[in-house]
Parts: structure tokens; sequence; C-alpha cells
């Protein structure tokens, strides 16, 4: 882990000041979309063939993952 984080390190690094805020947006979008995926999983994990949610309780259970 903490070869990728020097790896990582030195990608920052090498970037322009103008790309930073760009790269930060894209990063964070995905870091969301990887929370909400992992939410969903677990989710699919613990829903049974037989409950039935509302869409509403569908997005509270979201929420709390």
């Amino acid at each position: 882990m903490n070869l990728l984080r020097i790896r990582i390190h030195h990608l920052i690094e090498q970037l322009a000041d103008e790309q930073l805020q760009s790269v930060w947006d894209d990063i964070h979008a995905l870091h969301c979309d990887f929370y909400m995926l992992d939410a969903i999983k677990k989710v699919k994990r613990s829903q049974q063939p037989w409950d039935i949610l509302t869409h509403e309780e569908a997005i509270q259970i979201l929420m709390f993952y």
C-alpha cells in the first residue's frame, strides 16, 4: 500500500495547478460512485426474494450504508 501512496503522490506532483480541481472533481465522483455501489451490493445481499420495499424504504436503507 505504501508504494501505491508514493505513486499517487508522484502523479499529483506532476499535475499543473489548473488541472487539480478537475482531477479532484473526477476522483470525488468516482469515490461517491464506489460508495453507492458498495451500499447497493450490501442491500442486495441482505434482501430476500420475499422482501418487498417501497421506493422510499429502499432509498432510506441505502442512505444508512
